[in-house]
């Protein structure tokens, strides 16, 4: 199977091209960047063939994409790709606006491909586990959920509307919604939320926190920010904190580390020793193509974590609760 990276924009890319190039028989062939620069040191540094035109890239043997671009060309990239018949995995979010996240699964319904959004959380171990407590009944009936995901500021066009369309919120948000959904498989019907800049000067949300109301009664609070500092031990964490009649289970992904001491501007560093959750999501994604069977995780769950972010920015705005 032929794969092509569709931008190098978004950090996770170059994760994802080392994670294809371990697998026997899969091969990164093509790069299209509309950063001509960036697309060719990814091309270079991969033994993939840059375009700088999208119709050539599209146009190539590739079976499937990896959309990696800014997220407000998530719907123009993914759109193309499923109009020249080529499976997606796509970033989240999803896209920017729900308009855009319905225009994409419709496209792909429409040409017959898969479109599986970027969710590498569900991967981890230690989340999967917590997955198998909760469907055997070991903690009970769910009350309530307990989330965060607080890391470091990315920078660059994270932090600019225009081309995110959203800070914090946004990016660390969609992450912990999916694995709500996932757990409870049932959907947020109210939203009450608060997001500002409360640790950097930039012109973006760089923390919010948010009330969760699902339509099944469970109750769910979530922490998003950049709030870690660079010299910080690790990049954040991501923990969800389940809470039953029977039993309270916390799980922080990035909590299977090591400690690394050094002489260097960061004298402590905390080394994930965790499985690698970028290569099983790529994993799984080829599956599905190969296998011609539904993804993981659907356009529609994408457009379902995206609209809780949104709705936490209306709230903020409006400073009442959103009904979904």
């Amino acid at each position: 199977m032929n794969i092509g990276i569709m931008s190098f924009a978004h950090i996770h890319a170059t994760s994802y091209a080392t994670a294809i190039r371990r697998i026997p028989g899969v091969t990164l062939t093509a790069i299209y960047d509309t950063d001509v620069e960036r697309g060719k040191e990814a091309a270079a540094q991969f033994g993939a063939t840059f375009y700088n035109s999208e119709a050539s890239f599209l146009q190539t043997d590739i079976e499937a994409v990896v959309i990696c671009s800014e997220n407000v060309l998530h719907k123009q990239m993914a759109v193309a790709a499923a109009n020249a018949k080529k499976h997606i995995l796509c970033e989240k979010p999803i896209a920017t606006t729900l308009a855009d996240a319905e225009e994409m699964i419709r496209s792909c319904e429409i040409n017959g491909v898969m479109l599986q959004i970027a969710y590498p959380v569900r991967y981890s171990q230690p989340i999967i586990e917590l997955k198998k407590a909760i469907d055997n009944r070991e903690l009970g009936e769910i009350v309530a959920i307990r989330t965060t995901n607080r890391g470091q500021n990315p920078g660059g066009w994270f932090i600019d509307a225009n081309l995110s369309g959203g800070g914090a919120v946004l990016d660390h948000t969609v992450h912990m919604v999916d694995i709500m959904r996932w757990y409870l498989s049932d959907e947020v019907v109210e939203v009450t939320a608060f997001a500002d800049r409360y640790f950097t000067d930039i012109h973006t949300d760089d923390a919010g926190i948010m009330t969760l109301q699902f339509g099944g009664g469970v109750i769910a609070s979530h922490d998003a920010s950049w709030s870690r500092f660079p010299q910080f031990p690790t990049w954040g964490d991501v923990m969800i904190e389940v809470i039953g009649t029977k039993d309270t289970r916390k799980v922080d992904v990035f909590k299977e580390q090591f400690r690394l001491y050094g002489k260097e501007e960061r004298s402590l560093t905390h080394m994930y020793c965790g499985n690698d959750t970028d290569f099983d999501l790529i994993i799984d994604f080829l599956k599905s193509v190969q296998q011609n069977k539904a993804p993981a995780i659907t356009g529609y769950d994408g457009l379902k974590s995206l609209e809780v972010a949104l709705a936490a920015y209306e709230s903020s705005k409006k400073k009442q609760p959103i009904p979904l």
